[in-house]
């Protein structure tokens, strides 16, 4: 068999170009499984998924279950009678879906697996320092992101790459190894892969606003990761003062090095050269962009032409 029929399941934008690459590799893509539309915006309009407009527009059929193990939901998969099942960025499935198609249920994770199971392995990768990551092709069993891989493809993490440019690497790489992938199940050609554990693993779980407060006394390389892996979302931040006075958490999205020479104060922000710096004890860096409290997500030169600080701006933390 050259052309399983596939039902498709994934959500965000991140599925959109694997499903785009099976349709226009001729696939046949009987359904596609999504979430629910969502209020969104000020209006709380139902959006559909990225997933779903893409599929609407090549008249693909929505499946779109509240709980997957329903018996309404596992009917309409039966009936359709699908090959294959190929999972990108999409929920947990429990056994009754991934076991029901005759030639598996596989999943495409953004890591070399078994490293960075979970997720949130794009930002994990960056902020961990990572220069290479990529993308796995695995078959579904009863853990997560722990079955027997098929396949994957590695890239470069470069150095002005954050979790934005990363993801857009790794979605375009995932289309490619979604039909490599399925071209070895389809002609009988994997040779399964059991991922062996040594206990160095490093984990990607799922990433709270709270995680992403910047621990200021850290490497100045590390601070850095931090930012770049968290931007542009969830986004790294840290509180924010006046005279010692809180003013509220200031979002960074991007920052670069000044230097690495010790300061005498730490913690201190101040308006430099025409830009916008923090001072710590391990060097400076220069605030690029950046989302003060209360305002848009900007560069620096507009915080700047609009900015008039009263007193001396601070960032807590320990410094020592």
């Amino acid at each position: 068999m050259n052309n399983p029929s596939i039902i498709y399941m994934g959500t965000p934008d991140f599925a959109v170009a694997p499903l785009k690459a099976l349709v226009e590799n001729g696939y046949t893509v009987k359904a596609v499984v999504t979430v629910a539309d969502k209020p969104a915006g000020r209006g709380q309009k139902l959006r559909m998924s990225a997933v779903k407009q893409y599929a609407v527009s090549q008249g693909i059929n929505v499946l779109q279950p509240l709980k997957l193990k329903s018996e309404e939901f596992l009917n309409a998969l039966k009936s359709l009678n699908a090959d294959l099942f190929i999972v990108i960025a999409f929920r947990m499935l429990p056994k009754e879906v991934w076991k029901m198609p005759r030639l598996g249920t596989f999943n495409i994770h953004g890591s070399l697996l078994p490293n960075y199971r979970g997720a949130a392995p794009i930002n994990w990768a960056i902020i961990n320092g990572e220069t290479k990551t990529g993308v796995t092709s695995f078959f579904i069993n009863e853990e997560i992101d722990s079955g027997k891989i098929i396949d994957s493809l590695s890239v470069e993490i470069n150095k002005d790459d954050n979790a934005g440019t990363l993801h857009d690497k790794l979605m375009h790489l995932a289309a490619e190894l979604v039909i490599q992938t399925t071209e070895l199940i389809a002609n009988g050609n994997v040779e399964l892969k059991t991922q062996t554990l040594t206990g160095n693993e490093k984990p990607a779980p799922k990433i709270f606003k709270g995680d992403c407060e910047i621990d200021w006394s850290r490497p100045i390389q590390d601070i850095l990761n931090f930012v770049r892996g968290l931007s542009p979302y969830p986004v790294a931040w840290t509180p924010v003062f006046e005279d010692g006075k809180d003013k509220g958490q200031m979002r960074i999205l991007q920052m670069t090095v000044v230097h690495e020479n010790k300061n005498d104060e730490h913690g201190i922000l101040v308006i430099r050269d025409n830009s916008f710096q923090i001072d710590l004890a391990q060097g400076t860096f220069q605030i690029d962009f950046l989302q003060w409290p209360g305002k848009k997500k900007m560069d620096a030169k507009s915080f700047i032409n609009g900015f008039r600080a009263e007193g001396k701006l601070s960032v807590s933390g320990n410094f020592s």
